[in-house]
């Protein structure tokens, strides 16, 4: 099946039929795991959510969206790469917050020797530096967000957003040069 039958499907989706989702599944799980994987590739080795246990869950959150009107294969995509990402920021907020003593639990000795969880502190301030570039400009976040989490090309990215091919480069450009100076400063980095 082609890029246009994923559209076809997810336009019957959102329309509220339900044998779509059925169509659907085969036609995205390989493209969700390439994405998943692409996250978790980035994490710490002793990372408790696997490739599939990722697909899942931001699968079943992708079909619960009613409000959404999926345009395309790539819209589709760049929302499945946002979830997974809040999913991941999430698992990290409960690991940070169950290390500081919330929900406090008897560990054995030889547990409590492991090595601190520092990958946890770097996706939070990843996470924190999105959070002021989305407040500063909306859309180079997007572009972030379709380019490095969902994996989309220039191509991709620029149809989901609506903007030129041109634009999109230039936001990335622009993207990952304040998030370095950002993540770099732990300051906010507006010219």
């Amino acid at each position: 099946m082609s890029d246009a039958d994923i559209t076809r499907l997810l336009r019957e989706l959102t329309k509220g039929h339900s044998g779509a989702l059925d169509d659907l599944i085969p036609l995205v799980y390989d493209e969700l795991r390439r994405i998943s994987h692409r996250h978790l590739r980035r994490e710490d080795p002793g990372h408790t959510l696997s490739t599939t246990a990722l697909v899942h869950e931001a699968y079943v959150k992708l079909v619960r969206v009613d409000e959404v009107e999926w345009r395309d294969r790539a819209h589709f995509f760049a929302m499945a790469g946002r979830l997974m990402r809040r999913i991941l920021i999430d698992y990290a907020r409960t690991r940070r917050r169950m290390k500081r003593g919330g929900d406090l639990v008897r560990v054995p000795p030889e547990e409590s020797m492991r090595a601190p969880d520092e990958h946890v502190d770097s996706l939070l301030a990843l996470d924190e530096a999105l959070e002021r570039l989305e407040a500063r400009s909306p859309r180079q976040s997007e572009v972030v967000h379709c380019r490095f989490f969902a994996g989309l090309s220039v191509t991709e990215t620029a149809a989901v957003l609506g903007v030129s091919e041109a634009t999109v480069k230039r936001d990335w450009s622009f993207s990952r040069a304040w998030l370095g100076r950002a993540l770099a400063t732990g300051e906010p980095c507006d010219p």
